[in-house]
């Protein structure tokens, strides 16, 4: 029985030996994986229910995946369980959840009026999912200034797996008709999105934004929370709605602020360096 489960084989970064570790694994190395599987589920899950009609339980189960995806990597560095392999498998679930998800709902929802046609746009937008989580995958290791931590480059794949499905959510309070121009018309919508997936367009992520809140807003703060959990819960496909309109409109706003801050940063560098004007003050001759 040992055979069918062997043990984890490592790598020595000093001399380069592969080695295998026999003591217990602690669960909390385990459980941000765990987190990570949970997501995984949860996006095969909104396939069925897309399958069967479902669309409030499969919009449901593309947004907890989301959730979870935000979740797994704050449990990892709480625990102290992060890992190479979780790593891998956090890439792995996001582009299945937030690539090929989102795209197989808008095709079975409306893109199969379009037969081929819809088809290209979810594998454009399958494909920049791909690409998208393997630039941030290359570039996650880059120095950059602190400043930029709170922009992505592109729209993350969460993000755009939400946004995406706008059509959808507002199918619920105007009714689309299904027909071949609409179908055009979402998925060129569809591959406008795949766009900014792999664009170098920065978008405002707020990641240093309210890691601590003032006491005297903890309660203010924890009564919106429970209050927008329960307005999303009750009116699932209005709230997302809103919120993905209202990220597409802010994307210009997050440009904009970051070309501002990128021009603050280069008007410090050249300030804070001495011109050149040779090796005794004067100016250098030819």
């Amino acid at each position: 029985m040992s055979d069918l489960f062997p043990p984890v084989v490592h790598q020595s970064t000093r001399t380069g030996r592969r080695f295998i570790r026999l003591r217990a694994v602690p669960f909390r190395i385990v459980l941000p994986n765990l987190v990570t599987l949970l997501a995984l589920c949860a996006g095969l899950t909104a396939i069925r229910m897309a399958l069967e009609e479902r669309w409030e339980w499969a919009v449901g189960a593309v947004v907890l995946a989301a959730l979870l995806d935000a979740v797994d990597g704050r449990v990892a560095r709480w625990v102290k369980g992060t890992s190479k392999f979780g790593a891998e498998l956090d890439s792995l679930a996001d582009f299945v959840n937030f690539g090929v998800v989102p795209g197989l709902l808008l095709y079975i929802w409306m893109l199969e009026e379009i037969r081929s046609l819809g088809w290209l746009a979810v594998l454009a937008f399958a494909i920049a999912g791909a690409l998208r989580l393997a630039r941030f995958n290359v570039m996650i290791d880059k120095p950059k200034p602190d400043w930029q931590a709170n922009y992505f480059t592109g729209m993350p794949a969460p993000a755009g797996a939400v946004t995406v499905l706008l059509p959808l959510y507002l199918n619920d309070f105007i009714t689309i008709p299904h027909n071949r121009a609409i179908a055009t018309v979402i998925a060129v919508y569809a591959l406008f999105v795949a766009f900014m997936m792999v664009s170098t367009i920065p978008t405002f992520s707020g990641k240093k934004m309210g890691t601590r809140v003032p006491r005297e807003r903890v309660i203010p703060v924890s009564v919106l929370l429970v209050l927008f959990v329960a307005a999303l819960v009750a009116y699932p496909f209005p709230i997302l709605a809103l919120l993905a309109i209202a990220y597409l409109a802010f994307i210009p706003v997050g440009w904009s602020w970051y070309r501002a801050r990128q021009r603050e940063d280069l008007e410090s560098k050249t300030t804070r360096e001495p011109p050149d004007d040779g090796e005794d003050g004067r100016e250098p001759t030819v």
